[in-house]
């Protein structure tokens, strides 16, 4: 059985904002108490990752794609007690990133790698995010992401409840890569989505808050 109004936090990618998980914040209502996380403050993942435990619940469930996934781990890795579970979308086992512009991250990260369909549609949406965010903010989270210290530690630190999820069609975390870190998680649920790339709470909304309630319905 769902636990009723499980305190769920949802970490967004670099350049974006509550936006991403507008969806999952509606369709998970009746079953989680879902709130956003601030990544805009800081510029390294232990900062982000003290600022949102300092915000939120004494337990909670937390979901982040890519950036958010970093710091979901660091979170788990500060203060494992108080995470009863994770889900991470488009985060990698590895330390490698290469440098983009907020335009490049944005290109990336819909076209023309996920749902031609979908392209048109989230282009917009994609580009408001990134200008509401704005350059500075998108810069500190991706010195974040660069300097980021080894996240061996954390991965070993996660002994919950586990979702780690990829679009097929991402170019930022290749499926591969995704799958190397549910390889080093014990009894992690793997899952790839069907023609999507990096931003899979905008592009597959329906399919995510079915992952989403799936993994809120495990047991710890």
């Amino acid at each position: 059985m769902i636990r009723k109004q499980t305190p769920l936090v949802l970490l967004p990618a670099m350049g974006c904002d509550g936006q991403l998980w507008a969806r999952q914040v509606v369709d998970l209502g009746n079953v989680a108490h879902p709130e956003l996380g601030d990544l805009t403050a800081d510029d390294t993942l232990a900062a982000m990752a003290a600022r949102v435990l300092a915000h939120a619940p004494p337990r909670i469930a937390v979901a982040g794609v890519s950036l958010g996934g970093y710091v979901a781990l660091e979170m788990i890795r500060q203060a494992p007690e108080r995470i009863e579970r994770v889900a991470l979308f488009a985060t990698r086992a590895t330390m490698q990133m290469r440098p983009r512009t907020v335009t490049e991250q944005g290109l990336l990260a819909i076209a023309p790698h996920a749902d031609p369909l979908l392209t048109p549609i989230l282009t917009g949406p994609v580009q408001a995010m990134a200008e509401r965010v704005g350059t500075e903010v998108f810069e500190r989270q991706q010195r974040a992401l660069l300097e980021r210290p080894d996240i061996g530690p954390a991965i070993a630190a996660v002994r919950m409840p586990t979702l780690i999820a990829v679009g097929n069609r991402d170019r930022i975390c290749l499926p591969d890569d995704a799958q190397a870190l549910a390889d080093r998680i014990p009894d992690a649920h793997f899952h790839v989505l069907s023609n999507c790339g990096h931003l899979a709470p905008m592009e597959r909304p329906g399919e995510v808050t079915m992952l989403l309630r799936n993994w809120l319905r495990t047991r710890n």
